[in-house]
């Protein structure tokens, strides 16, 4: 049986002029929270296909992904035409290990993202899990302009369930921020910044990190994590980074 099924398009949210949220209904089979799919299209005989993270919650039946339409982009300028109704094809099967099951219980929980990457940590926070495995969760989302910063409804939904677990800390690089930081990840975390802006020390002895977005910040932040004593976090030998690069 081929692992591509048709998806059904239930909704397209553009959220500024280059990003939108897109929503199907179709017959996966389970997901675990921060995994991964992939959508496709046919060009003739060829086909195009982008790996997306779900954003959703697994046991919700409308499959959510959060895109950025790339000028001349081969598949997201044909995803960013679609509209309610239209189909698409979606991989059944999920796939990817940015799941809570591979990071270590500890206090603090740190979400590093950029752009469309807080995808998977919005499917993550919407589970059971998150809650009991960690007393402090911040989630930190790396964006260019204010505009960027988006699902701001379901990020303060869960401020307002978990108000004294969660901080949502927005940083934003290329203008002054509405809310949050300026400048970028790195920066932040180099210059304590984000440490002081909720109120939290971290160390290896108390915190987890999460990491995924561009490659760049994946990278940059992994090895000033590493300068700072922190370890990767692997099967074999638990740390305290974890990471999945975006694309």
């Amino acid at each position: 049986m081929s692992n591509w099924i048709d998806a059904t398009v239930k909704s397209v949210k553009w959220w500024n002029e280059s990003l939108f949220s897109l929503t199907v209904n179709a017959d996966v089979e389970p997901f675990k929270a921060g995994q991964f799919t992939k959508l496709s299209v046919m060009d003739g005989e060829k086909r195009i296909a982008r790996a997306y993270s779900y954003v959703n919650a697994p046991d919700d039946p409308n499959l959510e992904f959060y895109l950025i339409n790339v000028v001349d982009g081969q598949l997201s300028s044909h995803l960013a035409q679609l509209t309610p109704g239209d189909t698409v094809l979606i991989e059944r099967r999920a796939s990817g290990f940015f799941t809570l099951d591979e990071v270590p219980a500890s206090e603090q929980l740190w979400m590093l993202s950029t752009g469309t990457a807080i995808g998977p940590f919005l499917s993550i926070l919407q589970q059971s899990e998150v809650w009991q495995k960690y007393k402090h969760i911040n989630l930190v989302h790396g964006v260019r302009q204010n505009s960027d910063l988006s699902y701001q409804e379901l990020i303060n939904k869960l401020i307002k369930s978990h108000p004294s677990q969660l901080n949502y800390i927005p940083v934003v690089s290329r203008e002054m921020p509405l809310q949050g930081l300026a400048g970028r990840i790195t920066t932040v975390i180099e210059n304590n910044a984000l440490y002081e802006h909720v109120g939290l020390c971290a160390t290896p002895n108390n915190a987890q990190f999460m990491l995924c977005g561009n490659p760049q910040m994946v990278k940059d932040t992994t090895e000033l994590l590493l300068a700072q004593n922190y370890k990767r976090n692997r099967r074999k030998e638990p740390g305290h980074i974890t990471v999945e690069q975006y694309w």
